[in-house]
């Protein structure tokens, strides 16, 4: 994707270099850290959690372990979609605990280097901008970085659900 970007393993300093993989929600691309990716999954069949937050889609049963699932769509205050063969659950861990995140497609896997990053602006964006680590500039295109923990703290995912387990 980004010929010019050095293959940083992972962004560490905050600066939002690092290697990435990209998907996109609505007419946006997002980017989380590649080390925080565990699989990408087709979507499965949910199970709703009664009185959890309206990101959280459910939970998935996946190889025995359950897994919540956010909606990247309703975090993002977009509308839902129809579901098509392109949605995907990518499984993320952070502080320990898996997460699916369903998007509507994935692209591709990104490295940026400092020189294909910039700070996030305060305002103007159509995501919260504490879920912003850095945009990345590729190819023209300019990507939302995404700090997960961020992303999945502010969903406040219920310590039962997020442990497997319901209350």
């Amino acid at each position: 994707m980004n010929s010019a970007a050095s293959a940083t393993p992972t962004a560490k300093d905050g600066s939002g270099s690092g290697t990435y993989l990209t998907f996109q929600v609505g007419s946006e691309e997002y980017g989380v850290e590649i080390l925080k990716v565990r699989e990408i999954i087709g979507m499965l069949p949910m199970t709703p959690v009664p009185g959890s937050p309206s990101a959280v889609l459910g939970v998935i049963n996946l190889r025995g372990k359950v897994i919540p699932v956010l909606s990247m769509r309703q975090r993002f205050g977009l509308p839902p979609i129809a579901a098509n063969p392109l949605n995907v659950i990518i499984i993320v861990e952070a502080d320990g605990q898996p997460t699916g995140l369903a998007v509507d497609l994935v692209r591709e896997v990104a490295s940026f280097d400092d020189a294909h990053t910039e700070p996030p602006p305060t305002y103007g964006l159509e995501v919260n901008a504490g879920f912003v680590k850095a945009l990345g500039k590729s190819q023209g295109r300019i990507l939302i970085l995404l700090d997960i923990a961020r992303v999945l703290a502010l969903a406040n995912i219920p310590a039962e659900i997020a442990k497997g387990s319901t209350p």
